[in-house]
């Protein structure tokens, strides 16, 4: 009786693990293309976002500022938010250009906003390591002192994204108010997301605030993985944890709600 329950749930998996990844190289050719550097912007785009961001401060001379290394701060910073809002982005009418493909029954709306996600993933979890590789090689940067911490900090920033993508995704197919406000709600989100400043630098009752957005905690994680007690920082593991655990419920709700509103082409 137990092999006859467990088949039908590996094969249901086997069969919407394939369904992603055609997803993704779908998403790949069409985003990307077959020329060029093709699929090698990936990476390459919030690498050169957030180089231009560190080249700027440096120029600027705000590494003058702070005993923290500005290139560092920045790479730890740009990546975190380009993972998060460029998943919440990408999933924002979603649907719509898919929409011939949902004629397959294998291919339900979650796995559309899973393989979108999956992808800033890659992008932005690569460009994170080859930066820091690259600075940490050649000295501008000191090497990561707790990588444990980094990668617990990354992998809950990215579960974060996907929770936002969930929830954006599902709610700009109901909503065209929604849709165009989100993007003016990304930009109001980035100055207060973790990126341009350190807790600790802030007023006290502007710390309690800005804690209450998940994705500083992911931030100060990365940066107490970077910067060790240089530093003091204020995560909280559990409240991210929490956080999104919550957001995930809603956002797996929205997409069963949205889910039943598609009418296949």
């Amino acid at each position: 009786m137990i092999a006859v329950t467990d088949t039908p749930l590996a094969r249901s998996l086997a069969i919407q693990m394939r369904v992603i990844h055609a997803l993704l190289l779908r998403e790949v050719i069409t985003r990307y293309g077959r020329h060029g550097l093709g699929v090698l912007w990936i990476m390459l785009e919030p690498m050169l976002f957030t180089l231009g961001v560190a080249g700027l401060w440096y120029l600027a001379k705000l590494h003058t500022v702070s005993s923290i290394p500005i290139i560092a701060f920045a790479i730890t910073g740009y990546s975190s938010v380009l993972m998060w809002r460029n998943a919440a982005n990408r999933c924002s009418k979603a649907i719509e250009p898919n929409l011939a493909l949902m004629y397959h029954r294998n291919v339900k709306v979650i796995d559309i906003f899973v393989s979108r996600v999956i992808l800033e993933w890659v992008g932005a979890t690569a460009s994170l390591v080859v930066l820091s590789v690259l600075f940490a090689g050649i000295g501008a940067m000191q090497w990561p002192g707790d990588v444990w911490l980094i990668i617990v900090g990354w992998v809950l920033l990215g579960w974060f994204a996907l929770a936002l993508g969930l929830i954006v995704g599902a709610l700009s197919e109901r909503s065209e108010t929604f849709e165009r406000s989100w993007h003016v709600v990304t930009y109001l989100l980035f100055p207060l997301s973790g990126a341009m400043f350190m807790v600790h630098w802030l007023p006290k009752a502007a710390q309690e605030a800005v804690l209450w957005l998940p994705m500083v905690h992911g931030v100060e994680m990365l940066r107490h993985g970077y910067f060790g007690e240089v530093v003091p920082t204020y995560e909280s593991p559990a409240y991210f944890v929490v956080a999104n655990l919550v957001l995930s419920l809603l956002g797996l709700l929205l997409v069963q709600e949205t889910a039943r509103r598609v009418q296949p082409e």
